[in-house]
């Protein structure tokens, strides 16, 4: 059994380590001098392509360590396997930063969507497991918001590999569709309600 608070600790740390790298890769580069402030203005606009990866990796980071803190479990202890599948978790989640740089330089290219994708896919996959294998949660008010929003990132990141196959500079725009999921989640609660209440 290993202490749950460790592994929590260590969450927030390697959390806020992975989301604070993210920004390393937009960056003007050294060798740039401008000459007016038009041409500064017009540098710092092309960095978009890395900018909007950035942002996206930046809040669906935000949003897994935060929804990580709304469920507690009333355990002080967790199984070996699910120490285990914690640290694997952690491990996905430091390599957003390499995965968002790879997208942010080559978003035009289908194998960089491919590779952030199946970062994001996997990192859902392994939080959505880690929901299920954590003591003492049957019932938690936030479980179906933290399992319909895991899906979604999952779904997300499908469809940008789709996307990815016809229009791969346009693909990273379909993880915008992460904002509906509090309708999904209100969805889901509503259809629960309807199979409990018949």
């Amino acid at each position: 059994m290993y202490p749950k608070a460790r592994i929590e600790a260590l969450t927030d740390g390697i959390f806020a380590v992975a989301m604070t790298i993210l920004i390393l890769d937009v960056r003007l580069p050294e060798d740039f001098h401008p000459a007016d402030s038009n041409a500064l203005l017009h540098a710092v606009g092309d960095l978009w392509p890395k900018f909007v990866p950035y942002v996206i990796s930046f809040f669906v980071l935000g949003n897994s360590w935060l929804a990580s803190i709304q469920l507690k479990s009333g355990e002080e202890f967790v199984t070996r396997t699910y120490a285990a599948r914690s640290l694997l978790y952690l491990f996905l989640a430091t390599c957003l930063p390499f995965s968002t740089t790879v997208l942010g330089r080559f978003g035009h290219l289908a194998p960089a969507v491919w590779l952030y994708a199946a970062n994001l896919a996997a990192l859902s996959a392994l939080g959505y497991r880690l929901v299920t294998l954590m003591p003492d949660l049957a019932g938690h008010q936030r479980l179906l918001d933290r399992k319909v929003a895991l899906v979604f990132l999952m779904v997300t990141s499908a469809l940008s590999v789709v996307l990815s196959f016809f229009v791969p500079s346009e693909a990273m725009w379909v993880y915008l569709l992460n904002i509906l999921t509090p309708h999904a989640t209100r969805w889901a609660r509503s259809q629960r309600a309807g199979v409990e209440a018949s």
